[in-house]
């Protein structure tokens, strides 16, 4: 088996792994929290919504930080800081007895939270281009699958042992995952670009920022995760709505992972397309896959016409990530494409901060179905976007730079 083939099935394997137990903790963190005191619902609420945030907040900031030094020492160091940092914050998360303890902690934790943007990275920096796609849809479907799991077996694994060593038992199996990057993976030196330019991160920065095409996959990043995230709060009071059963919690969950099965069944599927015909043209049909499938879930009627769309939404969805991601990786030169995809990965993380409140907003002035119809037109603006890119000249980034760099000095 020849490196790149080993490499690609460990990081897998350790993308499941850390995507499982990390989304293991999340369907609890609001009763987790009520029991380090007696509080009243609005200040658990309130709290457990900024809990929930705080660790994209700082993982916003941190994510080109982690991808400059990706770019300077590899990308195997930052895995095992990123995989051990991890392990710790959550280990240490049960053993806290406040919730001001907790918040610092989820803060920490998003600090090192880099682990599986790192691991997209890692295996699309040594991709060829033409394969970038495919290959990159076939690595999300391994954290895909963690994220479809890890909540189940979270909530069973609380029931059973407690809330402290559902953390304990998190941060192991995560242990584990960095040690196979520590002993499994083998890392070959880049090769240079015979420019021997070196990019300030002011250059990079202002690169993206002006760069047609760089700047909206940035953009369209982020209206992505503003359109994933801003129901996923919702959801369950939703499904509530919806049916009269009682155990609507499970309802919900199905529900929910509809579109993980939807994600999981076409990322590679996408991923090759675009390979194939072009990353532009799969992702402008995506966004607009994703605007047909969206806004017919404000009009359902029944909760099993809820999860046929909810499934077809998440057949769409699939194949955004791995195609931005290879539009980046196609796009950045190689000593800078760790940087770069850290900060694509920041505008993925503001997606996420920004979905919920964007969700929780509309739906108080214009209730939870107006939600579904907003993010459509989420979807349709970066189509927009993405489409204005594509009629104007076509940009060569690496030549961008270093215009901009000759400018700056």
């Amino acid at each position: 088996m020849d490196i790149q083939k080993r490499n690609f099935i460990i990081i897998w394997v350790s993308n499941f792994l850390v995507a499982g137990t990390m989304t293991m903790i999340m369907p609890f963190l609001s009763l987790y929290i009520e029991t380090f005191g007696n509080y009243s619902d609005a200040y658990v609420q309130k709290w457990s919504g900024l809990v929930f945030g705080a660790t994209f907040i700082s993982a916003l900031i941190m994510s080109p930080i982690w991808g400059r030094i990706a770019d300077k020492y590899g990308f195997k160091p930052i895995l095992i800081i990123n995989g051990f940092g991890i392990a710790l914050s959550v280990f240490l998360m049960g053993f806290v007895h406040s919730v001001e303890a907790f918040f610092v902690l989820r803060l920490l934790n998003g600090v090192v939270t880099g682990f599986i943007p790192t691991s997209l990275a890692f295996i699309s920096a040594n991709t060829k281009r033409e394969e970038a796609g495919k290959r990159l849809g076939t690595l999300q479907m391994g954290s895909v699958t963690g994220t479809l799991f890890g909540p189940v077996l979270g909530g069973l694994l609380a029931d059973a042992f407690g809330f402290k060593y559902t953390f304990v038992i998190t941060s192991i199996s995560v242990i584990i995952a960095a040690l196979i990057i520590v002993f499994g993976i083998k890392e070959q030196r880049k090769v240079k670009t015979g420019r021997e330019v070196v990019y300030s991160r002011k250059t990079i920065l202002s690169g993206l920022l002006h760069h047609r095409l760089m700047l909206n996959v940035m953009v369209v990043t982020a209206l992505i995760q503003i359109g994933n995230f801003s129901i996923q709060p919702l959801l369950s009071l939703y499904v509530s709505h919806l049916t009269d059963a009682k155990d609507v919690a499970f309802l919900a969950g199905i529900t929910f992972s509809a579109a993980g099965v939807g994600n999981l069944l076409f990322a590679r599927k996408w991923g090759k397309l675009g390979d194939d015909i072009g990353y532009e043209k799969v992702l402008g049909f995506l966004l607009l896959l994703s605007f047909i499938f969206i806004v017919p879930q404000a009009f359902v009627g029944s909760l099993w016409q809820l999860v046929i769309w909810r499934l077809l939404f998440g057949i769409a969805m699939g194949g955004m990530i791995p195609i931005t991601t290879a539009l980046v990786r196609r796009e950045a030169p190689l000593d800078i494409q760790g940087e770069v995809m850290g900060y694509n990965t920041s505008f993925r993380f503001l997606g996420n901060i920004i979905g919920p409140m964007f969700g929780g907003i509309i739906s108080g002035f214009v209730g939870i179905s107006s939600v579904f119809i907003f993010t459509g037109v989420l979807f349709l603006l970066g189509f927009g976007f993405l489409y204005y890119a594509k009629r104007k000249p076509t940009q060569d980034f690496e030549d961008f730079l270093a215009e901009s760099e000759q400018k700056n000095t």
